[in-house]
């Protein structure tokens, strides 16, 4: 696939994410009619990977309506969020300043933060849960989020694992329990058409850009990307919890996340890279 199609395909991503945010901020999924909670967002290990952010520069990549980027802030970090949808930026801005934190909030295509941020350098990136599926080429990424890092800076990736991927968003109407593979857990085979009528949330239905594009990404092409741009990873952690239940007969932990009855099988990971 050319250059041109990616972006072509990237920017239908991009009006379908401005189509999804008043859906998004409408649903009760985020609750951000209330306390947004941060904290929620977040597994304890993933605190402990990074550190302590207080006094550091955060940048939150592919922020979204900037949930995440708002618990850096609340932990005393210099906060920036980047998106490349207009109106989730917009909207993680009215959120943050509900929220009483101050986040800088910046509208830009991931590949092009460099630009977009002047140069600017971080201690740490941040990214995932639900990202690294809309990037087509996870190398020229890499090579981004490497520039964007001091030396001695930190890349932490929590995403979701590509075997949950694989899987498919949700059973078909009529599916019992069975977790059937429905997608490559390996990329390389393109793009996959996602129908964004309705998103992962409990919001009213998507009006106007509905069509949204998927690459899968196997943890071994992410660590090759880190690699290749200069990164050396530090940790790698599977886990088998989710901060929401994806399917009913999940069960909630002590952690107030939520995990399959059985069989176990990785639906998170954390990758914590150094340059």
């Amino acid at each position: 696939m050319t250059s041109d199609e990616h972006d072509r395909l990237m920017r239908a991503n991009q009006a379908n994410w401005d189509a999804r945010t008043p859906v998004h901020l409408a649903s009760r999924f985020y609750g951000l009619d209330g306390d947004p909670d941060p904290s929620r967002w977040f597994a304890p290990w993933e605190w402990e990977d990074m550190g302590d952010p207080a006094g550091r520069d955060v940048l939150h990549l592919q922020c979204h309506l900037g949930t995440e980027t708002i618990a850096f802030a609340q932990r005393g970090a210099r906060a920036v969020g980047l998106d490349f949808s207009a109106a989730s930026v917009s909207a993680a801005a009215g959120v943050a300043a509900r929220a009483g934190v101050h986040v800088d909030y910046v509208h830009a295509n991931v590949y092009d933060a460099g630009r977009a941020l002047d140069g600017r350098r971080f201690d740490v990136v941040y990214t995932g849960k639900g990202a690294l599926c809309y990037l087509p080429d996870l190398d020229r990424w890499a090579e981004v989020a490497a520039r964007l890092l001091r030396p001695g800076g930190l890349l932490y990736i929590v995403e979701f694992h590509p075997l949950l991927n694989s899987l498919g968003p949700k059973p078909a109407p009529g599916e019992g329990t069975e977790l059937l593979l429905r997608h490559d857990y390996l990329g390389g085979a393109g793009p996959v058409r996602r129908d964004g009528t309705h998103t992962y949330t409990d919001g009213p239905a998507v009006e106007g850009a509905t069509d949204s594009y998927e690459w899968m990404h196997g943890i071994g092409e992410v660590i090759g990307a880190l690699t290749g741009a200069g990164l050396t990873v530090r940790r790698l952690r599977e886990s088998d919890e989710l901060p929401w239940p994806r399917w009913p007969h999940m069960i909630r932990t002590a952690s107030g996340w939520w995990r399959l009855p059985a069989p176990r099988i990785p639906l998170l990971y954390g990758l914590l890279a150094e340059r």
